[in-house]
């Protein structure tokens, strides 16, 4: 983030689940970094919603703790100081809404004494049970409505659990507000290589032009964990790995690399292609969802010098559940770009290493003025943008080994930012909040998107569902790829996945 970027207007920032893990761990420090690179508004106020009996000085205490804990660079004491001498704890609940009518007199007099003028960034970092009774109260009690200052909110993933859920929740909530003030985050879109893949497409006229189906065989899309569910059993039990990430992550990632040049870089125009590529992916019949896809489960293993138990064993996961911690899919796009091209997307959990990768392939240069020659094969051509665990790109070609034969051997270039670039290590949440203060959604999903997404994933949560159990792989914690039969995924169409390293 450089300094010559203008400062958001004055406004409160205000956060249900201020004592929660989510603003300890990602937003208090994204804050920090923001402060430290004076990127914050001159006049700016931190309002906690807390739990009954809260004080400011005690939620102040507590978020100093988890600045101190979870920094993402050395804290500056002076810059720390001046981001907490601002924060305020407010008591509010949805089932109480005098509580909220109480809330929005205390707020109005706090925006007169710091002078914010109006303008409330409301940001949900709560379990999303909670976004639409909040939402609700924030509408009742008229905090929503633009008089002259701006009003957002700020919705955390996951955004419904499928397409139904969805759908009512967009609903619900453009009742309340307009489009525009709805921030829909992803910490996924934070991270420097996923907003550059936009400039490396369009900024460059050396890979446009073969940005397609003529050129291109396939694209995968890697997001690896090495973390267990840990004690997020209750949650992650009635979640799973594809609803948890493929209707965000893995689909916000694959918009970007197959959208089609928006006529203008604004929000309307680029939103607008991203959603019109995710409406153009085949929604598959449950038949083909089940022939299209593997589910697994980890088993116990070790990761490192950390023992993994067992998912069944996790607690409260069921004993019996059949709930994936791993998912890979085959998806098509129906459009002229990208007609016959295979994405091929995965994720899972307790795998080897952390790992967040677009991998697109190729196809393989003819072989015939090679005949005569010891050329047994060519090396694969992959264009590689990995944000986890080294931000970066990567591109693999084919060239001639020195001596005085034809030898061909297969190369690697590598863009590193932190090679080129003195950028301070960041949460991925610093660029999101700067632009929900300044009124940029650009890179926040809008209603329509949301629902094309889960479009395409419901026949994949309804196939699962009805199969119960049946073909329900298993892994052990720790391995590189996740279960086995994700192989055949791409076996079977003479292709393979990228070993991951």
């Amino acid at each position: 983030m450089a300094n010559e970027r203008k400062r958001p207007d004055p406004c409160s920032f205000i956060i249900f689940g201020a004592t929660g893990d989510l603003t300890h761990r990602l937003v208090i420090p994204a804050l920090y970094n923001l402060a430290a690179s004076d990127l914050l508004p001159e006049k700016f106020c931190v309002v906690g919603i807390a739990r009954k009996g809260m004080s400011s000085n005690q939620l102040t205490e507590s978020l100093k703790k988890g600045l101190h804990k979870f920094a993402t660079r050395p804290v500056d004491e002076a810059v720390a100081e001046r981001l907490f001498s601002c924060v305020t704890a407010i008591e509010a609940d949805p089932s109480d809404p005098a509580s909220f009518d109480a809330m929005n007199e205390r707020l109005d007099k706090l925006e007169k004494a710091r002078e914010t003028g109006g303008n409330r960034l409301f940001y949900l970092a709560t379990p999303p049970s909670a976004f639409l009774p909040i939402s609700r109260e924030l509408g009742r009690t008229g905090m929503l409505k633009e008089n002259g200052a701006w009003r957002r909110l700020v919705v955390e993933k996951p955004f419904g659990t499928d397409l139904a859920s969805a759908r009512a929740l967009n609903a619900a909530l453009l009742k309340l507000m307009d489009e525009h003030q709805i921030y829909r985050i992803d910490h996924y879109l934070g991270k420097e290589t996923v907003q550059n893949i936009l400039v490396l497409r369009f900024a460059n006229g050396m890979f446009e032009p073969i940005w397609n189906r003529n050129h291109i065989d396939h694209i995968q899309i890697t997001v690896d964990e090495k973390l267990g569910v840990g004690h997020r059993g209750s949650f992650y039990d009635a979640t799973g790995a594809l609803r948890d990430m493929v209707p965000n992550h893995l689909f916000q990632l694959l918009s970007l690399v197959t959208m089609e040049p928006p006529a203008r870089f604004d929000a309307q125009a680029v939103r607008s292609e991203k959603a019109e590529v995710l409406q153009a992916i085949q929604v598959q019949s449950e038949q083909d969802a089940l022939y299209n896809s593997v589910r697994g489960q980890y088993r116990a293993g070790r990761i490192g010098d950390t023992e993994i138990e067992d998912y069944l064993k996790t607690p409260d996961v069921k004993p019996d559940s059949t709930t994936e911690t791993y998912a890979a899919l085959k998806l098509t796009i129906d459009n002229w770009r990208w007609a016959g091209v295979p994405f091929y997307l995965r994720t899972g959990k307790a795998l080897t290493i952390k790992r967040t990768e677009i991998a697109i392939k190729f196809k393989q240069a003819p072989f015939a003025m090679f005949r005569n020659t010891p050329v047994d094969r060519l090396s694969q051509n992959y264009l590689v943008i990995s944000t986890e665990p080294t931000e970066g790109i990567e591109l693999q070609f084919n060239t001639k080994v020195p001596g005085p034969t034809i030898n061909i051997d297969g190369v690697e270039m590598k863009f590193r930012y932190k090679d080129y670039f003195k950028a301070e290590p960041s949460t991925g949440y610093e660029t999101l909040i700067y632009d929900c203060m300044i009124g940029d959604n650009i890179l926040f999903q809008r209603a329509d998107s949301v629902e094309a997404g889960w479009q395409a994933v419901q026949p994949f949560l309804d196939a699962w569902k009805n199969a119960g159990g049946r073909d329900l792989q298993s892994y052990k914690a720790g391995s590189s790829e996740g279960p086995e039969a994700a192989n055949a995924l791409l076996t079977r169409d003479g292709r393979s996945w990228r070993k991951l390293g």
